[in-house]
């Protein structure tokens, strides 16, 4: 994770600036750059995407995007997964879906990454919930755990492959346990 620059920057100024690859997020007046994703981070992402809008987005309930800049409380964060309710996502004047997101995801999903710290992440997460969010999840795939926030409850964590994990209640037709989640990362049943 690289921070830059040292300075304090405003948020406005930070939206000005390029975006970068990876992504770089303004949080507390500082610009800092995810990780690259790498394998394991990919597939889970990829595979989440498309298992979560397998479900919700048919019936027009809500839409999952990845690395989706969200901008809100004062911070600018590209969640892994931002989960929005079909209501919110916010459109432009032809009724497209528009480039910028000024509120906080309904359901946020990240995905640690080998060089990134929990504390950081959690934070992130944290944010959200104070800001709205519903339901976040930290998905660790080296330890093949999953732990989830809700407002005002304590953290839940899941490593039983057994363990189904919690989603929304509008995204109560997305069913997944720890088992099918982690199995995802292997080329060979």
């Amino acid at each position: 994770m690289v921070q830059v620059p040292e300075k304090t920057l405003t948020l406005e100024a930070f939206l000005q600036l390029p975006e970068t690859k990876p992504a770089s997020e303004y949080i507390d007046g500082q610009i800092i750059q995810k990780p690259m994703p790498q394998g394991k981070h990919s597939i889970l992402q990829g595979e989440l995407v498309t298992n979560i809008n397998a479900v919700v987005k048919p019936q027009r309930v809500a839409l999952a995007f990845p690395e989706l800049r969200c901008t809100f409380g004062g911070r600018s964060t590209v969640p892994d997964i931002a989960v929005f309710t079909w209501s919110r996502i916010p459109v432009d004047d032809r009724g497209d879906v528009a480039n910028s997101f000024q509120a906080a995801p309904n359901w946020t999903i990240e995905i640690l990454s080998p060089d990134q710290k929990y504390i950081k992440v959690t934070k992130n997460i944290l944010h959200c919930l104070t800001h709205g969010t519903q339901l976040g999840w930290l998905i660790d795939p080296d330890e093949q755990t999953v732990l989830t926030y809700a407002p005002s409850r304590q953290p839940n964590f899941f490593d039983e492959a057994t363990d189904v994990l919690p989603v929304p209640d509008f995204a109560t037709g997305v069913q997944l346990t720890i088992g099918e989640l982690f199995g995802w990362l292997k080329l060979v049943n």
